[in-house]
């Protein structure tokens, strides 16, 4: 019995072992791409605010006001990561971890404010139209097709495990799209000379930026205030533990957001016999990693002292 216990124990070492040389390779490579990705956005953004304010272009202003502040938010979740590695102390017992929630929330608040600096702008230039030159408009956009492409596709296989990852894919898919969409407005300006088209432009870029950036302000208003992170069930929750040998009843079933990566759960779990409770625990414990809890706090109880009203 004790090789056995032995045995699974040194399983586990090695598994766990895996896991963190796993999450550290994934997470230096993260970082590598948002450093070449700010660099890249940082070019492009000189580039496009310089030929904005020579051709009077305000898509390409606003485009690259946007940009700039996607510049800062690449910024912001590389200081999440940082933050995120921080070890616990005696005041931060989960150390700095939880701000990689506020600075998802930071940034979607910071995109919000660039759109309403890019609807007042384009109001503006409805009533004081300026002429622009569609070609110029038309090549620098398409250069930022090119980066802004480039970039999400550095970010796609990240973003599903990060929220912070995620809300950086989807703004540089959004701002492809814009970049699109300014191409067309340089071309239609180019042949037909229709000069108001560059304010709707920025008004669509104003909706795509609002669309793009709402989700990520729910899932970061939801994670700041302890809501259960997206693609948790807490039925299926309760489900796993319920259906656990030996488990009579699970109540008390808490799931909360550590960081933008890491789930908690605590929850009182009641069985029939309190000497399985090691094996119980540590099956429970492998169920709720495999639905993305890598840190559960299980509390046994016996059937004797469960009640509905009160607490053992």
């Amino acid at each position: 019995m004790n090789k056995l216990c032995n045995f699974a124990a040194v399983n586990k070492i090695i598994a766990m072992e895996h896991h963190h040389h796993h999450h550290s390779a994934q997470a230096q490579s993260l970082n590598g791409i948002f450093i070449l990705s700010i660099i890249l956005n940082v070019v492009f953004v000189l580039v496009e605010a310089g030929v904005g304010l020579w051709q009077n272009s305000l898509s390409l202003l606003s485009d690259a006001g946007h940009n700039l502040s996607d510049v800062f938010s690449l910024v912001l979740v590389l200081v999440a990561f940082r933050l995120a590695k921080v070890k616990s102390n005696e005041h931060y017992t989960y150390g700095y971890r939880k701000s990689t929630v506020l600075i998802s929330l930071l940034n979607a608040v910071i995109l919000l404010v660039a759109v309403g600096a890019i609807v007042i702008e384009s109001i503006h230039k409805f009533s004081e139209p300026t002429d622009v030159n569609g070609i110029a408009v038309s090549w620098t956009a398409g250069i930022g097709i090119i980066i802004n492409g480039a970039t999400a596709l550095l970010l796609m296989r990240g973003q599903k495990n990060d929220l912070n990852v995620r809300g950086a894919f989807l703004h540089m898919a959004a701002d492809t799209l814009v970049s699109v969409g300014v191409v067309i407005s340089g071309i239609v300006i180019a042949y037909t000379g229709w000069t108001v088209i560059d304010p709707i432009v920025s008004l669509i870029i104003a909706v795509v930026i609002l669309i793009s950036t709402w989700e990520l302000l729910s899932d970061s208003l939801r994670l700041a205030v302890d809501g259960i992170p997206e693609g948790v069930d807490l039925k299926e929750i309760e489900q796993i533990l319920t259906a656990e040998d030996h488990v009579k009843d699970a109540h008390h079933i808490h799931v909360w957001a550590i960081s933008t990566t890491e789930t908690a759960l605590t929850a009182h779990v009641v069985v029939d016999d309190l000497s399985c409770w090691p094996e119980v625990s540590e099956h429970l414990k492998h169920e709720l990693e495999e639905h993305g809890i890598a840190h559960a706090t299980l509390e046994p109880e016996t059937e004797d002292c469960h009640c509905h009203n009160r607490e053992c």
